[in-house]
């Protein structure tokens, strides 16, 4: 099985995952500078080539109460520049997915500073291995 990419999509940063080959384990990966949608989707597509990855889990910020807002619309209009990049992009609900990394961090003894440089990372493995634990073979 090829590996898949989680995206932490974010107006600043996005944070990037990478699942091990048998689509198992969720790790944090790197972040991508957030430079527009152009040129982001070139460096995930980038990403997509260097790991051998065969499509990406987007998180999807829905609200607490389920609808969406304007951030989701944002995420879902550049999941549409991804598809016409010739990315596959499946969505995943993400809700709280930022708070849990946060929390995360912190009680593994990370700074505020050494946190906000991983936070999206994190975000980002929390919103793939959510994924792969519901379409687990």
């Amino acid at each position: 099985m090829k590996r898949l990419i989680g995206l932490d999509y974010g107006d600043k940063r996005i944070g990037v995952a990478v699942s091990d080959e048998s689509r198992t384990i969720a790790s944090p990966h790197s972040v991508i500078p957030h430079q527009g949608w152009g040129p982001t989707a070139k460096a995930v597509a980038r990403i997509i080539q260097e790991t051998d990855a065969e499509f990406v889990v987007m998180g999807l910020p829905y609200h607490l109460e389920g609808g969406m807002g304007k951030q989701a619309e944002e995420t879902l209009g550049f999941a549409r520049v991804l598809e016409k990049h010739g990315i596959r992009v499946m969505m995943q609900d993400e809700r709280l997915t930022s708070v849990t990394a946060e929390d995360a961090l912190k009680e593994s003894g990370k700074t505020a500073r050494e946190s906000k440089l991983l936070v999206d990372q994190v975000a980002a493995a929390l919103i793939l291995q959510a994924y792969l634990d519901e379409h687990r073979v």
